[in-house]
């Protein structure tokens, strides 16, 4: 999949950004907010949607839109590449499949190993209890 394909589908949002930046702050909007609407989505099949909306189920809104924001810089357009970069590994992470756990047993040794450890601890405390005669 090519994420590049992204850039088309996705809007960005601008507005005044708190923080500082003197009188800037208060003339600049540099606070970027991303939004995707997923199910209006072409690059994504329809197996792809799904599995995003049920991962990502916490940041989507009713509409079905993600939205992500960013004010860390005082420039737009770093902002913007930012939240692009989060937005990017957001779906990449959401779409790598969770690998299966395949149960394991303790190998023979470590087994022994745990016992002969367990039976040298009883012995230690049992040698501390007081033997009156």
């Amino acid at each position: 999949m090519n994420y590049e394909d992204f850039h088309k589908e996705v809007k960005y949002r601008t507005s005044r950004s708190g923080g500082a930046g003197g009188q800037n702050v208060n003339k600049v909007s540099t606070k970027v907010e991303l939004l995707f609407n997923i199910e209006a989505s072409v690059v994504l099949t329809d197996r792809k949607k799904a599995i995003i909306l049920e991962k990502l189920a916490n940041r989507i809104s009713q509409e079905g839109v993600l939205s992500l924001k960013c004010d860390e810089t005082r420039s737009q357009l770093t902002n913007k590449e930012i939240v692009f970069q989060r937005f990017i590994h957001l779906i990449k992470t959401a779409l790598t499949p969770v690998k299966k756990r395949r149960p394991t047993k303790p190998s023979k040794s470590s087994v022994r190993k745990r016992l002969d450890n367990k039976k040298k601890h009883s012995e230690k405390k049992s040698n501390r209890k007081f033997k009156g005669e």
